[in-house]
């Protein structure tokens, strides 16, 4: 069997930044759960998407090089640009099932909006577990539904942080956000998640369902911009819809 296999940046316009993800689409039915993994974990990218087109909607799956997760932003915007751009996809807004419901991207000009659900975000006791993670000490520490979120005071908090991944993969969450106050915009942020097989994830679409909840109350303002500080660093506009 043969299978086309697009790479794709996305959350950036520029040349090797952003967050690299791997798109597969399918014909009529997923390959075996294992192949799937095996692929993913050949094409060694945060995340690999595989998708179908059946009775309406497009139905995909994402696969870390370790384990098969709910919910993934890049890959899903990756996704989306490629049934727009190459697989002549005929409408201008898609729908997605997945194992986190219907999700939505629509083409919007120079844009893609994508439509993911909002996290539920709880503020919890900061423990030695979550301190012991960095070496700088964040002065609020939230839960969502897979990750845990650590709050600093400003930008250059989270530019210059060290880590002990060691102690980050012993956290029984899919991975640890961190954030705090921008400086050109409204937040930056990090993603660690080695537990999920990602050291250090470029562009984390999925971590902003539970970033904008937080920044919108803090700041008092429903449209936000984004900036995530890896290496290869990559821009948001996000709108949090109540």
């Amino acid at each position: 069997m043969k299978l086309k296999i697009y790479q794709v940046d996305a959350f950036t316009d520029e040349l090797f930044s952003g967050n690299p993800a791997a798109v597969i689409p399918l014909l009529n039915d997923w390959l075996d759960d294992t192949i799937m993994q095996k692929i993913a974990l050949e094409n060694n990218l945060a995340e690999t998407a595989f998708y179908i087109l059946k009775g309406g909607l497009c139905h995909i799956r994402w696969f870390t090089p370790e384990i098969e997760v709910d919910l993934c932003g890049h890959a899903t915007l990756a996704t989306g640009f490629v049934l727009f751009e190459y697989e002549n996809y005929p409408k201008d807004i898609i729908k997605f099932k997945s194992k986190s419901g219907i999700l939505s991207i629509k083409k919007n000009r120079d844009f893609l909006t994508l439509n993911f659900p909002a996290d539920v975000i709880q503020k919890i006791e900061l423990n030695n577990e979550l301190k012991d993670c960095f070496d700088i000490e964040p002065v609020e520490a939230y839960k969502g539904k897979t990750d845990y979120m650590l709050v600093y005071e400003n930008e250059e908090q989270i530019k210059s942080i060290k880590y002990d991944l060691t102690k980050i993969s012993k956290v029984k969450s899919r991975g640890i956000i961190i954030t705090a106050p921008g400086k050109t915009v409204d937040f930056v942020s990090r993603f660690f998640a080695p537990q999920s097989g990602i050291i250090e994830d470029p562009v984390t679409g999925s971590a902003h369902t539970t970033l904008v909840p937080y920044w919108t109350k803090i700041l008092n303002k429903t449209e936000l911009t984004a900036k995530q500080l890896s290496k290869r660093q990559g821009f948001l506009k996000c709108k949090y819809l109540k």
